[in-house]
């Protein structure tokens, strides 16, 4: 490899590096994952103090005493992202490519008694999937993205008392990731590959204070992975480099407070807190390169969002709610792969009841507050507003045995 082709290559991968936190953000800010089951995304996802579905592993794993038996939960949720820009410099627009995703879950409860419940949770905590036109007017920035994670969480629950339960639980979170770009100056497809394994922990609180009232809060570590791979660039002579990088996910905190209206009808309200200051900047190593470093100083933000079920009949239930996020990417470090701003999500679904089985069916709308691009990220490339929305579709089986 030429020095100058070095050079270039080298600096081309770090901004393909800088798209490695990007995300299809599904009601969350960053690049979570929240729909962790159709029942919780028709109530937007106020299910922290109420649940009685084995996915209270992933909001709430306290609520697990409350789950009787044995339980299974399996369930996807299709999301159908669009995002548009349009140039501050030119008027010109874009938009990204037809697609979908389809992050999924498992969920295994079990009562042993009437004191220690367990569980096994399968889930997309994070992930992304942008993919832009190969000549929009980014290209240098982001052309296709996708980041897939894995959570294996194994979780216990233990009642302290009739109103009361505590439970704790490991994280362990496998990384994929597969970027791509328009390498700088030789117009040639540029990709990275890479994977690593974290670990962290997560802890859930339930009580029920009496009079149709509950209360449940949970909270999620921060988890360090570590990820080792490599850049291909197609040009004739241009061997694949090793490199390394690092992500810490933030720590995430849940709280709701539910209440029992009537035998029919029960309401939550609650908030998240995503701990984003964990991206503070992008250290990336290239074998044979100094390490570069890239400002990324990201914030803590919140969500707040209400929601409810009301019970027709012993067969259907009808869900609905709202949830209100702020985005996490302040205005200098703001990238069209991560094109986050503040967000409106609309639920509705219903939950049927067969006996063992329930199906729940869920369709959500989020809708991403308009936001420019007017900085310095990419020397200044696709400045320029962006509008996102997202449609979301959600279904789930729960089998009681």
């Amino acid at each position: 490899m030429q020095p100058n082709q070095k050079t270039s290559f080298f600096l081309s991968s770090a901004l393909l590096l800088t798209a490695l936190c990007a995300g299809t953000n599904a009601n969350a800010s960053g690049f979570g994952i929240f729909t962790q089951g159709a029942a919780a995304l028709g109530q937007a996802d106020a299910v922290v103090a109420h649940s009685d579905e084995p996915s209270a592993i992933f909001f709430n794993p306290a609520l697990l005493n409350n789950l009787p038996g044995t339980q299974i939960e399996v369930g996807t949720t299709l999301l159908f992202p669009s995002r548009d820009f349009k140039s501050a410099a030119t008027g010109a627009t874009a938009s990204t490519e037809d697609s979908f995703y389809y992050p999924s879950s498992l969920y295994v409860s079990h009562t042993f008694n009437d004191k220690i419940s367990a569980g096994l949770g399968v889930f997309n905590p994070f992930g992304l999937g942008t993919e832009w036109n190969r000549n929009w007017e980014g290209n240098y920035l982001a052309t296709k993205s996708k980041i897939t994670t894995f959570n294996f969480n194994p979780v216990v629950s233990y009642r302290i008392n009739p109103d009361l339960s505590f439970a704790a639980g490991l994280d362990v979170i496998y990384l994929d990731a597969s970027l791509e770009q328009i390498n700088f100056p030789t117009n040639a497809d540029q990709r990275f590959k890479g994977d690593g394994t974290g670990f962290g922990y997560n802890l859930g609180l339930a009580y029920n204070a009496g009079h149709g009232i509950s209360a449940g809060v949970s909270y999620r570590s921060e988890v360090d992975i570590d990820i080792d791979g490599n850049f291909s660039i197609d040009i004739p002579g241009v061997p694949p480099a090793a490199a390394k990088t690092k992500i810490t996910l933030p720590r995430q905190l849940l709280a709701g407070l539910a209440y029992q209206a009537t035998d029919r009808l029960t309401l939550e309200s609650g908030f998240r807190w995503e701990d984003w200051r964990s991206y503070k900047q992008l250290n990336l190593e290239v074998a044979g390169q100094p390490t570069a470093t890239f400002p990324k100083n990201w914030h803590d933000t919140f969500a707040v969002n209400v929601g409810g079920k009301y019970r027709l009949n012993d067969t259907f239930t009808l869900l609905g709610g709202y949830l209100y996020g702020w985005n996490a990417i302040p205005d200098d470090t703001f990238e069209p792969a991560v094109p986050d701003s503040n967000t409106h999500l609309f639920c509705a679904g219903t939950d049927m009841n067969f006996n063992r089985l329930k199906i729940a069916v869920s369709y959500a709308y989020q809708l991403q507050e308009e936001r420019s691009k007017n900085n310095l990220v990419g020397g200044g490339l696709a400045n320029g507003t962006y509008d996102n929305d997202i449609h979301l579709l959600g279904i789930s089986f729960v089998y009681k045995f």
